[in-house]
């Protein structure tokens, strides 16, 4: 026949003031009150026909089958927790690398399909222009542009070719195409404007009224946006923008360097399926 089990109340109440030794102390951490507490203590005391606590004017002690019981008792309910938790894993939390701008004008507006379909991966974004090594810095993925190979131990995935454009606002390109002259540069660390000049317009180029000088690409493309003047932008980083017509590709002119973008991890990653699922979905966002 079935052992008749105490209500499962009484027991978590029993374990709780076993380890604290005070009923105040365990309905604070059950969230009941500490009469609650006691009459669940009670309750259960009557149904195995013991007493589990020798009540004493200022503590709580165990009887000696109290003392065994609530061992076995915390026992099981380790048990129950570690089996609830192979139902329910923890989300696995893996690091990625990428440079600011990567960050904002790209991977940031991405994100939310990204948790919706795999919810149960965490990714915390590394955003800095400093080169992430994969131990000092745990790192699971990088995201950066160059040339492979980039070492021995990792794996290299092209995620994207260099495909340098020149854009502005609406009005900044209607004003240029009246007055070709009237140039105003937005220069970012990169400094490709020489290189793109001598590609984009033949003979010497006019000379710009004005410069505007970042130390972020991001920073350019805002003020790109904001009407400001020119700037120079990987195709993919505002291919979203000029589709919204918010930017406009001014010379039909491209530049490329040969510094592409890639998807770096090491070869034997920590978090090796994750690692996996996170490489694959960015590369399936550029096809997409």
């Amino acid at each position: 026949m079935a052992i008749r089990l105490p209500p499962l109340n009484s027991l978590r109440a029993f374990e709780a003031s076993a380890r604290h030794l005070n009923f105040r102390l365990a309905a604070e951490e059950l969230g009941v009150t500490q009469g609650a507490v006691a009459q669940q203590v009670r309750k259960l005391e009557a149904h195995l026909g013991l007493h589990l606590f020798s009540r004493q004017s200022r503590a709580l002690a165990l009887t000696e089958p109290g003392r065994a019981y609530a061992a076995n008792l915390r026992k099981a309910f380790d048990l129950i927790g570690a089996s609830t938790a192979t139902l329910r894993p923890e989300p696995t939390h893996l690091t990625i690398s990428v440079t600011p701008t990567f960050a904002t004008k790209w991977l940031i507006p991405r994100l939310a399909a990204f948790t919706a379909t795999h919810p149960r991966i965490d990714l915390r974004i590394l955003a800095s222009e400093r080169v992430a090594d994969f131990q000092t810095d745990a790192v699971d993925i990088a995201i950066r542009n160059g040339r492979p190979p980039f070492g021995p131990g990792l794996k290299a995935t092209l995620l994207f070719e260099q495909d340098t454009i020149a854009v502005a606002s609406p009005a900044v390109a209607a004003r240029l195409h009246k007055a070709a002259d009237d140039l105003t540069l937005l220069h970012d660390s990169h400094d490709l404007w020489p290189q793109f000049l001598d590609l984009a317009l033949p003979g010497p180029a006019p000379a710009a009224r004005r410069n505007l000088r970042f130390n972020q690409t991001a920073l350019a493309i805002d003020a790109a946006l904001a009407g400001q003047g020119l700037a120079l932008a990987d195709r993919f980083l505002v291919a979203d923008r000029i589709a919204e017509g918010r930017l406009i590709q001014v010379f039909a002119a491209c530049l490329r360097t040969g510094v592409d973008f890639y998807v770096i991890h090491p070869r034997k990653p920590r978090r090796g399926s994750a690692v996996d699922t996170v490489r694959d979905w960015l590369v399936s966002q550029t096809q997409a």
